[in-house]
């Protein structure tokens, strides 16, 4: 049998059900596994050890009252397995920073939704993950806790903003995680670690006591070994929220039921901007086996375009630094974040030390862009022709959803690469999110899956953009890759 951490969501549950093992054992395996490896890896910022063997006690004391009969209602699959869940999510009472210097020391007095729904499901927390300052970034250096290595090549990132949360599931410190992606910060990561990723539609979770970056852009969803394990975890975080009303009241259905109906007779697109200038051979190559496979099970494949896809990042890095820069005017060192070490001057010296000590150089460029095209006489030639073309990418993918069921293309137009090589080039750093942006654009559902391997072995991943709210189609397809 495989070690314990390295068991899914479903055979977790099975076994606990089956008192093969505990929900103790389980826990303990994977902080064995944090401590072997996350000094390597750095995809944990805090591991809170005494409370997940608690919560790993009271998982098992619930599942024994079930197996006797003596408790109300039976325990979901989430019971007892743990969960790795990304710095930018409030968690009351531990330490939740950003990644940030800050927020080094904040600790919130609430959780956010999404984290007591897997609490109240009796989900076992390992610890928060690492992730790029305030989610700005494709790869997870810019943290103030340092970069996070792919487990697949410690020379390698792990993409971002996300890197913690995948590298975790990826080397097994914990069952799942959780993540944001605002363009791709979810997607990306899975691919270059090798895992799922799901990009819900917009508004389809919660984002209430997640820290926001791009308040029209962000999204929250699940990394996971499985697509199984996929629709488990979503089943649970997905729905309506009283505390966040971009959440819509549309019903969440068993994702469960989606997985093993197989692709014959679904039309599948294949977006001819996805597969030309700029995405390596090898990834080309890879996704293309991928659909191949597809077809062969019954899928009929179509060529379609999207042709404002060339735009998109234009688009992405003028709206999303808008939006950041008004979300982050709250952390002045005063209604909000740390203050500086001085507080001598007047009041705008006082931002000036707080902002230029506690923000780091990628969160400085993108307010600043921000500010600048939200400026008078800046407005109209930068932000509102931004949102025009944004509408012109959401009626890209309604023309195409006319004629196929889902798309799908390469996450990232090349695999992992090397720390330190585009660091220092925010422009080719960019270029990572080229094709995860558009759906985010648009607010889609889009689930990245494992494909193949390049020739250097680094994983390279597949993603299948479905019709707002078909997370379950996503899931349908992506169960066949």
């Amino acid at each position: 049998m495989s070690e314990l951490n390295e068991l899914k969501i479903g055979e977790i549950a099975k076994g606990l059900r089956a008192k093969k093992f505990s929900s103790v054992e389980v826990t303990k395996a994977c902080l064995d596994r944090v401590k072997a490896r996350n000094k390597d890896v750095n995809a944990f910022v805090l591991v809170d050890e005494k409370m997940a063997l608690e919560q790993a006690k009271e998982a098992d004391k619930k599942l024994k009252e079930e197996n006797s009969g003596s408790s109300a209602g039976g325990a979901g699959v989430l019971m007892g397995v743990p969960v790795g869940i990304k710095d930018i999510f409030n968690t009351r009472g531990i330490r939740t920073t950003c990644c940030s210097p800050g927020l080094r020391d904040f600790v919130p007095p609430y959780s956010a939704t999404v984290v007591e729904k897997l609490f109240d499901s009796g989900a076992v927390m390992i610890g928060k993950t690492n992730m790029d300052e305030f989610a700005c970034g494709a790869s997870t250096e810019h943290s103030c806790f340092g970069a996070t290595k792919n487990p697949v090549d410690l020379s390698k990132v792990a993409g971002g903003s996300s890197g913690g949360s995948a590298a975790a599931v990826a080397d097994k410190m914990c069952t799942y995680a959780l993540g944001t992606d605002t363009g791709g910060s979810i997607r990306q990561p899975a691919s270059f670690c090798g895992i799922y990723g799901m990009k819900v539609t917009y508004g389809r979770v919660s984002r209430s006591g997640v820290t926001a970056m791009a308040s029209s852009w962000d999204t929250i969803g699940p990394f996971a070994r499985s697509v199984e394990d996929i629709a488990h975890v979503l089943g649970v975080i997905a729905g309506r929220d009283r505390r966040d009303m971009t959440t819509l009241d549309v019903p969440v259905p068993d994702y469960s039921k989606f997985l093993g109906k197989g692709v014959k007779g679904l039309k599948i697109g294949l977006p001819s901007e996805y597969f030309g200038e700029g995405i390596e051979k090898e990834t080309r190559d890879v996704v293309m086996k991928a659909v191949k496979k597809l077809e062969k099970e019954g899928a009929k494949v179509v060529e379609v375009s999207l042709p404002s896809t060339k735009y998109a990042i234009a688009v992405y890095y003028v709206s999303m630094p808008a939006e950041l820069s008004a979300n982050l005017a709250r952390y002045d060192g005063i209604r909000y974040g740390k203050k500086a070490v001085k507080n001598e001057g007047d009041l705008i010296d006082f931002y000036f030390e707080t902002r230029g000590a506690f923000f780091g150089d990628e969160i400085k460029r993108r307010i600043m862009i921000g500010t600048y095209v939200l400026s008078a006489g800046y407005m109209d030639a930068y932000y509102k022709k931004a949102m025009k073309v944004r509408t012109k990418i959401i009626q890209d993918f309604a023309d195409a959803f006319e004629k196929v069921d889902v798309l799908i293309g390469p996450v990232s137009p090349y695999p992992a690469f090397g720390i330190g090589d585009k660091v220092n080039d925010p422009l080719a750093m960019y270029t990572a999110d080229a094709l995860t942006i558009p759906a985010s654009a648009a607010g889609l559902p889009s689930l990245a899956c494992p494909a193949g391997v390049s020739a250097d072995g680094l994983p390279i991943g597949l993603q299948i953009i479905a019709p707002q709210f078909k997370e379950g189609l996503c899931l349908q397809v992506g169960g066949r890759v």
